[in-house]
């Protein structure tokens, strides 16, 4: 019986995620933070603007641990956690609190889950679209 082996994210990787969410981000006039996560939820890379709010740079690891823990887009959150929502009780007794605003994706190499990127500093819906196009370069 053979396994396949999936490559994981690498820092190259991480440095194309950032690159490419900086580069959408400045094309629409947005300063952002981002954070790349390794699978196991370590902080593979993280780049934050000078001229980006302070507590950008938090909003964008919890966002993308937020989408490795659910391997869901945090945009596609939202309503979940809304009351009567799936995860309106969700407990977030975790290492790091889980952040239901759109801007984390997960990141998957041949369908399997590789790690999350997180964008914070613009507004939810252009943090997801950042983080979206960087995913999609990557591919």
């Amino acid at each position: 019986m053979s396994t396949t082996t999936i490559a994981p994210l690498t820092i190259q990787d991480a440095e194309l995620l950032i690159a490419e969410a900086r580069r959408a981000a400045e094309a629409a006039g947005v300063t952002v933070s981002v954070t790349v996560l390794d699978a196991g939820g370590h902080l593979l890379a993280f780049r934050r603007d000078d001229r980006a709010v302070l507590i950008s740079g938090e909003t964008s690891t919890r966002k993308a641990y937020t989408a490795l823990q659910l391997n869901t887009a945090t945009a596609d959150l939202v309503d979940a956690v809304q009351p009567g929502g799936l995860f309106h009780t969700l407990p977030t007794a975790l290492d790091r609190p889980l952040l239901f605003i759109a801007g984390g994706v997960p990141v998957q190499r041949d369908g399997r889950l590789i790690g999350a990127i997180g964008v914070g500093g613009g507004a939810p819906d252009q943090d997801h679209g950042f983080a979206t196009t960087a995913v999609k370069a990557l591919v």
